[in-house]
């Protein structure tokens, strides 16, 4: 093996990004318009994107986290819904099939909100849930 090859071997291969039609999820335009804003706001690389996961915790449960990264996981799947890069761990996509991530401006609150068609119940922020 030459030093080329197997400095080639080391090099992590590129994920392929996915089409929005494959992704567990869709974004409203509001909410994909907010988070390129705050991707600019934040001077994020071209490679970053927005983690959407499900972790445990929360008073139902099961709670939603959504975070910026700078790259992508060993075995994210790495979508492009509404112009933003979403990554997604395989356990969360599970969840969060049909789910759609929404973003509200109004009296009652500003953020980002879940429509999640697999949740069995709710608590009353909107934050956790149980499946």
């Amino acid at each position: 093996m030459t030093a080329q090859s197997a400095a080639t071997q080391q090099q992590p291969q590129a994920q392929p990004v996915l089409p929005a039609d494959d992704a567990p999820i869709t974004l409203t335009d509001s909410a994909a318009k907010q988070v390129l804003a705050m991707f600019e706001q934040e001077k994020l690389p071209e490679e970053a994107g927005l983690r959407v996961a499900i972790i445990g915790g929360g008073c139902s449960g099961l709670s939603y986290k959504l975070a910026f990264e700078s790259a992508s996981r060993k075995r994210d799947k790495i979508y492009l819904i509404n112009g933003v890069r979403v990554f997604m761990d395989p356990k969360s996509a599970l969840y969060l099939r049909g789910t759609q991530l929404d973003f509200v401006d109004s009296l009652n609150g500003t953020g980002f909100t879940f429509s999640n068609p697999n949740a069995e119940a709710e608590c009353g922020c909107g934050q956790s849930f149980t499946a």
